[in-house]
């Protein structure tokens, strides 16, 4: 009868030969085994809050100017304050979008770290109290971000309301129940109500079918939009840190429990190791006896 066990396979020379390795699919499915999905979900979705948020803003508020200066405020000092304003808002979007670019990278880093130190618990990987001090400097300093983005959201969403405003009184006339020229220009808009000017801005206010121009632009529809995807982008920031947060608790409380269980491990090796000791003097001291 014909044997059905497999047989090592055996060289020339008659001796066995040793049994392959891993192959390349054992090696991918390992590697990303080890990747954390849910660190590398939360880092694009900052990547591209953040991006649209810059991006967009910085373009809109740009755009914004524009509409100030050939409409609505002609005197360049009426608005000088509010240039340097909007000036420096872009620098500190250039820096946001560097920052936050190299904090992503930063908190994937950490998501391999302890991923890596929680499937790698019952072998040689040791986590450090060094290790488990940053995790939670980074649940602390996410959770900080956190609440800042809360309030860049809200304000991001000012400027979303106020094209909106202008926008849909330009829909008003527009619309047919509007009847006549003198009741078309009735209906204005005044930007100095809203603070972004002084109240001695010349002209600072548009009525009727200038205003309706002023709708028709291609400054005006873009800046709407702009400032609508930013907002959006800084909403979708929020989600991402919120992530964040709950995936570094997460990960903190795990690297705390693998601690726990190293100590616990380290004792019970420790003490293992003092009875085999006595065992050993034990045997000796019957050896010698006699």
């Amino acid at each position: 009868l014909i044997s059905l066990k497999a047989r090592r396979p055996r060289a020339r020379n008659g001796c066995a030969l040793s049994p392959p390795g891993p192959g390349c699919f054992e090696c991918c499915i390992k590697c990303l085994g080890g990747v954390p999905y849910a660190s590398l979900v939360a880092t694009i979705l900052c990547f591209s809050g953040v991006a649209l948020f810059c991006g967009c803003g910085h373009v809109a508020l740009a755009g914004t100017v524009a509409i100030l200066e050939q409409h609505f405020s002609t005197n360049a000092s009426d608005h000088a304050l509010l240039s340097e304003v909007i000036q420096l808002m872009q620098y500190v979007i250039y820096g946001i979008a560097s920052f936050f670019f190299l904090y992503g990278i930063i908190l994937l880093a950490e998501g391999f770290y302890t991923t890596s130190a929680v499937k790698e618990l019952h072998g040689e990987f040791k986590t450090t109290a060094c290790g488990r001090c940053i995790s939670g400097m980074f649940v602390f300093l996410t959770y900080v971000l956190g609440v800042a983005w809360l309030g860049v959201f809200g304000f991001s969403a000012v400027p979303v309301f106020m094209f909106y405003n202008i926008w849909s009184t330009c829909e008003v006339i527009k619309s047919p129940q509007t009847n006549g020229t003198a009741a078309v220009e009735q209906i204005c808009v005044d930007i100095r109500q809203y603070g972004i000017i002084p109240w001695n801005a010349f002209p600072g206010r548009m009525c009727g079918f200038a205003l309706e121009s002023i709708c028709n632009t291609n400054e005006f529809y873009m800046s709407y939009h702009l400032f609508i995807v930013a907002c959006a982008g800084a909403g979708a920031t929020v989600i991402a840190l919120i992530h964040f947060l709950m995936i570094l608790s997460s990960n903190w409380a795990y690297l705390k429990d693998a601690s726990k269980m190293q100590a616990y491990q380290d004792i019970k090796a420790k003490e293992e190791q003092e009875l085999q000791d006595i065992q050993s003097r034990s045997k000796e001291q019957l050896n010698s006896y006699t």
